[in-house]
């Protein structure tokens, strides 16, 4: 055993004293260049790698994006042949529209012209009732316009004693005036509405306010009715009790102005429309 371990050292010994020193240093210095390029070639070789992955996979969009286009350029193709038969269709259609327009413009205007006809009348109107009562006190009366009807507000004091429903004397003078204004304009048509405070009334005639408030109404109705020949057909009486109260109840001067009788001119609608239908015939 010893003796194959010493042939062993020997013969080592021997192959390297048969290479130089000098040769043997140029092969180490020429397989580190070489290890050296081989791994320049590996980082290379994998950027290419991953170069060609990217490629392929923007080759691969680009490919689904071409078939796209493609299938929309077709659709555009196949559309293209009813482009002229919708463009017909448009201009019929919106030639329809125009005319569709024009007819309701020309309603419109019929509208409008009944609606300023009716204003001229309810200003009229207006205008005579001021005539007719204008020596009174803004307190006891009063006379306005909200939303194209007129209201003619006469306080408690002016036509009945407390308590009660009976028409004064003094007051016929007043309903006297408001009768000739009402029977010089036969088309209008009105309603009497009798308001109380919420003070609770309560005897042999009357049980509540609702019944103060009703009989008062039918009381200047009859009044204008009998004393001065209104049709009753062109009359509505209507009890409101208290449950329309300009201010509230909570002091006598407030209480004083909620007691009142409130004449309503009633719009004529069949009348309005009669208007209406005169002007769009006209427009025909």
């Amino acid at each position: 055993m010893k003796k194959s371990f010493l042939l062993l050292t020997l013969s080592a010994g021997l192959l390297v004293s048969c290479v130089s020193q000098k040769k043997y240093a140029t092969l180490e210095q020429l397989q580190q260049e070489t290890k050296t390029m081989l791994d320049s070639a590996t980082v290379k070789l994998n950027a290419c790698n991953e170069a060609k992955d990217a490629a392929e996979a923007q080759l691969a969009t680009l490919t689904e994006q071409n078939k796209f286009l493609k299938a929309n350029n077709q659709d555009l193709i196949d559309n293209i042949g009813n482009l002229t038969t919708l463009s017909q269709k448009g201009a019929e259609n919106l030639e329809r529209s125009l005319e569709s327009i024009k007819e309701k413009d020309v309603r419109i205007q019929r509208m409008q012209d009944a609606v300023t006809k009716k204003d001229s009348v309810t200003l009229a109107l207006v205008t005579s009732l001021k005539g007719a009562l204008g020596n009174l006190n803004d307190d006891d009366i009063e006379i306005n316009v909200e939303k194209g009807v007129v209201y003619v507000s006469i306080s408690d004091k002016l036509l009945f004693r407390s308590g009660s429903y009976m028409v004064t004397r003094e007051a016929k003078e007043v309903l006297g005036k408001v009768a000739k204004v009402v029977n010089d304009k036969p088309d209008i048509e009105f309603m009497v509405e009798g308001h109380t405070d919420n003070v609770p009334i309560k005897n042999d005639i009357l049980l509540d306010n609702w019944d103060l408030s009703v009989k008062r109404a039918t009381s200047v109705v009859r009044v204008l009715q009998q004393d001065f020949g209104v049709a009753p057909e062109r009359m509505t009486a209507a009890g409101r009790s208290y449950y329309m109260p300009l201010f509230d109840n909570n002091n006598a001067q407030n209480r004083a102005k909620n007691r009142r009788t409130r004449i309503v001119v009633l719009p004529k609608l069949d009348q309005f429309y009669d208007l209406i239908q005169q002007g769009m015939q006209a427009a025909n």
